[in-house]
């Protein structure tokens, strides 16, 4: 599985105002809901905040993998969004977040879970695609970082 294969150019977000947690995750939520009108915004944020209730999805050095599990979703959806300005995330190094990968992921399909949050991973723990993305002023700059 490739990157570009589950990450559309609609849901990748440069340079967001976003002040809190809770605020960046109705984003994906709403910027999810574009792509899949069929499952609700309510759902789809539902889904996210069940999982950081379990534990912060930020996985230190600025980045958090914010993900869920939807019943009714077909086929794995990602999301890039970058913040303006880093904020609290509660991340594992407590440093504030401004990376945001989500991924939304057919509830039946745990183990494409877990194979899409390391490819994810993986992309993100090498330098000059960090640099790309923190350095993109556009969204389809956004974009062309990681695909």
């Amino acid at each position: 599985m490739e990157i570009k294969d589950i990450l559309h150019p609609d849901c990748t977000l440069c340079a967001v105002k976003g002040s809190s947690k809770k605020k960046i995750l109705e984003l994906i939520s709403h910027t999810a809901n574009q792509l899949l009108p069929d499952i609700d915004q309510a759902t789809i944020l539902s889904s996210l905040m069940c999982r950081e209730k379990m534990g912060s999805t930020g996985i230190g050095g600025g980045i958090a993998l914010p993900h869920g599990r939807i019943k009714s979703l077909e086929n794995v959806l990602a999301l890039l969004i970058t913040s303006e300005t880093p904020i609290q995330f509660e991340a594992i190094d407590n440093a504030p977040v401004d990376i945001f990968f989500a991924i939304l992921v057919p509830e039946e399909k745990a183990s494409e879970h877990l194979s899409t949050l390391s490819t994810i991973a993986q992309k993100l723990n090498d330098k000059s695609t960090l640099d790309k993305i923190r350095s993109a002023k556009t969204h389809q700059a956004l974009f062309e970082a990681v695909s």
